[in-house]
């Protein structure tokens, strides 16, 4: 009886793909949670952190959904690859700066690199799976990529705390050098069968204008996409008006040093990675609202949980605990929320919607860190903090409600290997 092979659920290719995203993620990892410390020891207080990051969204705000058209036109390896001179580029003045306002600059690069690479990596793992088992690749995708925030925070904060921010932040620019190499060579690659082939993909304002006006049909359309947007919005304002604050929390009503702050960090990365493969498998078995529902539950949990901490030593072993929590949070509603996505728009409009999802930047959120900030300094250090939390549990509400596929829309399909994947298997 002649048997049927089974095909892996990552091929060769989104291994190679998620290892050069690990290389460049655990830099990026090594030193986000300790912004906000790196900006005070650059003699910045709590309203200019608030305002730093407030400021830090205007350059983002413009680009992440032009970033996913890039992706669209050119190519999701072709657009990674741009994104991450830009991302190298990023780290010189982030290891010159000598004061706070100069790490603006580093932000600006690190915006264009995330606009490009962001809406290319959850597309580019859409079209490499069907949309019977898209979850559990998002989920085992997210699994083995979640090394970074289990690796990088302790290993930044041990190099902070040993040899200061600019050496470490020097580390973190070569681990990201090593990814830009290798998708440098991908994407060089991909042009090379795209050349053989006689197809010649460009940039053209005519597809900008059709693409957005396609979505922004979806948008308006009253459906599945205008609800998730719009929870997407009440949730992104929120963890802007505290997501930037938690280091220094932990630093000064904690009492948790630099390499302390990257082990309760990485914490979460542990969790994140143990549930993402589990919350994949139920997405594709129960659907993905009960996931995203579910998800949003632990996350405000966990929030309580961390404000609620009592100050002395003999407490600080239950940040871990609330930061596993919310690591359990985000692993199980992720690959469900990006499973979603994936299914409700067309495929030529996926790097396009990944822009406008994946980022947490927009006119409603542009202000909150500085309002966070203000909401700290007037009220306490933990009211940012309680909203954010409020404001989580209270959209479990549409989600449960509204976040259903159509039915036209939950017929199976298997997406056809993309250029990318032609071009890597011929190389």
């Amino acid at each position: 009886m002649e048997t049927i092979k089974k095909q892996p659920l990552l091929s060769g290719l989104l291994i190679l793909f998620l290892t050069a995203m690990i290389f460049a993620n655990i830099g990026g990892n090594m030193y986000d949670g300790l912004l906000p410390l790196y900006l005070k020891e650059l003699s910045a207080d709590i309203t200019q952190i608030g305002l730093f990051f407030t400021l830090a969204q205007i350059v983002p705000l413009f680009l992440q959904i032009l970033g996913g058209w890039v992706s669209d036109s050119l190519g999701r390896l072709r657009a990674i690859a741009i994104g991450s001179v830009f991302g190298t580029l990023g780290f010189i003045p982030m290891v010159l700066a000598d004061t706070w306002q100069w790490l603006l600059l580093a932000t600006a690069f690190g915006a264009v690199a995330r606009s490009l690479v962001g809406p290319s990596f959850d597309a580019f793992i859409a079209e490499h799976s069907s949309e019977q088992n898209r979850g559990k690749v998002y989920g085992i995708s997210q699994a083995i990529f979640m090394v970074v925030t289990v690796v990088g925070p302790p290993l930044g904060g041990w190099l902070t705390g040993t040899y200061g921010f600019k050496f470490m932040l020097f580390v973190a620019g070569v681990f990201y050098f090593i990814a830009m190499i290798m998708r440098l060579s991908m994407a060089r690659e991909a042009a090379r069968t795209q050349k053989a082939n006689g197809e010649h993909k460009k940039l053209s304002f005519t597809s900008l204008k059709s693409n957005l006006g396609s979505m922004v049909g979806l948008v308006f359309s009253g459906g599945l996409i205008t609800w998730m947007l719009i929870t997407d919005g009440l949730r992104d304002v929120s963890f802007q008006f505290s997501g930037n604050l938690f280091p220094v929390f932990m630093q000064e009503s904690g009492g948790l040093t630099y390499q302390q702050i990257g082990w309760v960090t990485s914490m979460f990365g542990i969790f994140m990675m143990l549930s993402t493969f589990p919350g994949g498998w139920l997405s594709d078995k129960a659907g993905e609202r009960i996931c995203i529902a579910l998800g949003m539950g632990l996350l405000s949990a966990a929030l309580f949980i961390l404000i609620s901490i009592p100050q002395g030593a003999q407490y600080q072993w239950l940040f871990f605990v609330g930061w596993a929590v919310a690591g359990l949070g985000a692993g199980i509603s992720g690959p469900a929320y990006q499973s979603l996505i994936s299914k409700a728009v067309p495929k030529d409009l996926r790097g396009l919607a990944f822009g406008l999802f994946s980022t947490s930047l927009g006119i409603l959120s542009l202000p909150a860190p500085w309002i966070g900030a203000q909401l700290w300094h007037n009220f306490g250090p933990t009211a940012p903090f309680k909203i954010t939390a409020f404001v989580l549990l209270l959209s479990v509400i549409p989600i449960w409600l509204k976040f259903k596929l159509p039915r036209t829309a939950e017929k199976s399909e298997t997406d056809s290997p993309g250029e990318d994947n032609v071009a890597i298997a011929a190389g």
